[in-house]
């Protein structure tokens, strides 16, 4: 005959357990309809760390609508026997003969000394076990009272391995989140630091408690960043990255470990991370000085829950590049797996190492840079000489844009900028080439128009894939005090002349691109500057800088240029320079500025060039 009310509350259990949060919202509908069953007057049950440490007890008895619950985490070594297999275990025992000292329910079945207590042992997970028991006098069905606990029994363990199934999902989708995140963030910086800082900040507290990184160096690890939870802890994981010994000495033996390995207990020993007695009375003697500001050991911030730390190496592309490491001051179930962290550390790595490539690059596109552009330029009592230069490409290959200023035999002085079509090394060739070609031939004397000519004519024999534009500009004193400018273009930006009263000109330029056709010829227009005159040769990347809007900066220029009138030739350069990156809110092309500002001589002075010194240029 089927017994409808167990039947029932077995099913409303069921229920119950597919909707539970914990296994401990179950008491309710497991108790009360074992409690419901003839002959059995107490429900207990217990919940097992290990072999033998009591988390808790709950107890029901007959007529009682409150369960007596014991909160507790005390050691019961006798109870170590009891521990159950993988399957369930049901043992019947007379009450008279349960020992108090493996039996923690035996105070609660003594009112009953003679019932019997039948109790079903299982296991939960690898952590721990449980029972459930009922105390029974003789008028029970023993062999009904068995099969209901086995049911409720089958009913918990189900519930709760859907508990740690769920979590376990929860869990992987947050780290995945997290990992999605962690790339986002971390790629988005290519410099090497600010990537290093952010792979701490990220972990801290969604993955451990606090979080070092070390970049690995040709004389070893080298401190880069730490983060806490705890804002006074913060100086103090600070300054166990950049000084402690055991920290060095641990992660220069585990510089080549590819494995994540977690220390604890007593591998702590001798470290910063110990928990000690001595940290946590070195934190009270701190705090009875009333120096709030002291660095406090890590370990003393624990409170319960021991301190335990994880070392990842980060390796990419076949070389390690530094490592992580994270302080844990939380329960074990909140610890990360080691698969998350080796996640963790090959993404923070791939970052870390995408960014010192960058740097290295970056170094290496510089240092070429430099020896595409003059390092001084020229500068006498009458001439006030500058350059400017903008890299405006954020993945630094090398740009064509340059410039120079040339000593000429008769005493002037030439002016050369140019820009060369694209980036890159191939650019960085014809920049080269232009640039010395030009240079060679305005020292010898060559005027402006026939020393494009030529070069254009080199660029076409060279078979050149690419065009350039340039302009040559040469400054010759005069006997009443002027400077005769004489301007020559291929193709490139007008000059700009501003004259001492605050007026700006644009200096009249026609011409070919150069490396287009052959034997072309280039025109020169000539006009006077008088004293304090400054003439500005620049490249597009100036005009062309676009606000949000869609104006471009040529719009503007003339009259920023204007309100730059008495300043010298190395603050004009500068300025035009920032005020065009300020106002750039898109193109990434490279500025060059060289600003020219004639001082003048006295009417009948020596109109040779005066001798010669160098000014570095700005960069």
């Amino acid at each position: 005959m089927v017994d409808d009310t167990w039947s029932s509350a077995l099913h409303r259990l069921w229920q119950a357990a597919s909707r539970a949060e914990e296994v401990s919202a179950l008491a309710d509908d497991v108790y009360a309809p074992l409690l419901a069953t003839p002959g059995v007057h107490l429900v207990v049950g217990t919940r097992w760390e290990d072999p033998q440490i009591l988390r808790y007890m709950r107890a029901l008895r007959a007529g009682s609508d409150s369960p007596v619950i014991t909160a507790t985490a005390r050691s019961v070594p006798e109870a170590a026997v009891r521990e159950p297999g993988d399957e369930p275990v049901v043992t019947r025992i007379p009450v008279a003969g349960l020992d108090d000292a493996g039996w923690p329910e035996a105070e609660l079945l003594r009112r009953m000394p003679e019932a019997t207590f039948v109790v079903c042992t299982f296991r939960l997970d690898h952590r721990g076990w449980a029972s459930l028991g009922v105390g029974v006098d003789a008028s029970a069905d023993v062999a009904a009272v068995e099969g209901r606990l086995a049911q409720a029994v089958d009913v918990i363990v189900a519930c709760h391995t859907g508990i740690i199934q769920r979590g376990r999902e929860a869990r992987r989708g947050a780290d995945d989140a997290l990992l999605a995140e962690a790339s986002l963030q971390m790629d988005s910086s290519l410099d090497v630091e600010e990537t290093l800082r952010r792979v701490a900040r990220i972990a801290v507290p969604a993955v451990a408690d606090g979080a070092l990184v070390h970049l690995l160096r040709s004389e070893g690890p080298e401190f880069v960043s730490a983060t806490h939870v705890a804002v006074q802890q913060q100086r103090a994981l600070e300054e166990i990255g950049r000084e402690n010994p055991w920290l060095a000495a641990l992660l220069a033996r585990r510089s080549e470990d590819e494995d994540t390995v977690f220390l604890s207990g007593p591998e702590l020993d001798g470290s910063p991370f110990a928990d000690t007695a001595e940290a946590t009375e070195a934190t009270e003697a701190t705090e009875a000085d009333g120096d709030g500001d002291g660095a406090r050991p890590v370990a003393a911030e624990a409170d319960r829950h021991s301190t335990v730390i994880s070392i990842s190496t980060l390796r990419a592309r076949g070389r390690v590049v530094g490592s992580i490491t994270f302080v844990y001051q939380r329960p074990e179930a909140r610890l990360p797996g080691s698969a998350f962290l080796r996640s963790l550390a090959t993404r923070a790595a791939l970052s870390i190492d995408n960014a010192l490539l960058y740097e290295l690059r970056r170094h290496a596109v510089l240092s070429l840079q430099e020896h595409l552009l003059p390092s001084q330029l020229p500068v006498t009592d009458q001439w006030d000489l500058s350059a400017s230069y903008e890299v405006g490409d954020p993945m630094l290959d090398v740009g064509g844009d340059f410039y120079d200023a040339v000593p000429r035999p008769d005493g002037s002085i030439a002016l050369l900028i140019g820009d060369v079509c694209g980036r890159g090394a191939e650019a960085a060739a014809l920049t080269g080439l232009a640039r010395h070609t030009l240079r060679t031939l305005l020292e010898q004397g060559t005027d402006p128009g026939t020393a494009l000519s030529r070069l254009n004519r080199a660029l076409r024999q060279e078979r050149a894939s690419r065009f350039l534009t340039a302009v040559v500009a040469t400054l010759a004193p005069q006997a009443d005090g002027t400077a005769l400018l004489t301007t020559c273009s291929a193709g490139h930006p007008s000059p700009l002349v501003l004259r001492s009263d605050g007026t700006v000109s644009e200096v009249l330029t026609g011409g070919l691109l150069l490396g287009v056709l052959d034997d072309v010829s280039y025109e020169s227009h000539e006009e006077r500057i008088g004293p304090d005159d400054t003439v500005v040769l620049f490249t597009d990347g100036l005009t062309e800088s676009r606000e949000a809007g869609g104006a471009f900066f040529e719009s503007i220029l003339p009259v920023r240029l204007a309100a730059l009138r008495g300043f010298d030739a190395a603050h004009i350069a500068e300025s035009l320079t920032q005020q065009a990156k300020a106002y750039r809110a898109s193109g990434q092309d490279d500025i060059a500025l060289l600003v020219a500002r004639w001082t003048g001589v006295p009417p009948g002075a020596d109109l040779l060039l005066h001798p010669l010194q160098l000014v570095r240029t700005a960069r």
